[in-house]
């Protein structure tokens, strides 16, 4: 009976800090809730998920957008603003991850969002690198894949 007792506070205890993980992450689309639409194009950011960024500023404002494309203008828009915090979306779960901590893909054949030139983020290294497998490209830094948007930004206004 005693067995039977420490065993049911095992599974309630695993229960609970289940829902408590569950809560602390979210689901990953509560931003989506907050900027259904992006800022400067307008793209629904649900559909572009997977390409979609938050900016976070000091100030404690938020801006959705659909994409790094989107993410530059805004930054360019507002350089007096402090940036707390970018997030990208991981091109494979759709999670939001700190731009910096990223596994960045540049190229490859999967069309890109809002550029000719793919920039893809990616949570971890092995499936960055299965998604090169897969579509080509190579690995890069958040501030390499930066620098592109924004040439890629530069050479779009000209």
């Amino acid at each position: 009976m005693r067995e039977r007792h420490h065993g049911r506070r095992a599974v309630l205890l695993a229960i609970a800090v289940l829902f408590g993980v569950t809560a602390l992450a979210g689901d990953g689309t509560s931003d989506i809730d907050d900027h259904r639409f992006c800022e400067f194009c307008g793209m629904d950011r649900k559909a572009y998920g997977f390409s979609r960024m938050l900016i976070r500023y000091e100030d404690g404002a938020e801006t959705g957008v659909c994409s790094l494309h989107c993410a530059v203008i805004e930054l360019e828009s507002h350089k007096d603003r402090a940036v707390k915090a970018l997030f990208i979306a991981d091109r494979g779960d759709r999670t939001l991850t700190p731009a910096e901590s990223a596994v960045w893909v540049m190229g490859g054949t999967k069309r890109g969002v809002m550029t000719q030139r793919p920039k893809w983020a990616f949570r971890s290294r092995p499936v960055a690198e299965a998604f090169i497998a897969r579509y080509g490209g190579q690995i890069a830094t958040w501030p390499e894949a930066l620098a592109a948007a924004r040439e890629d930004l530069g050479r779009e206004r000209k």
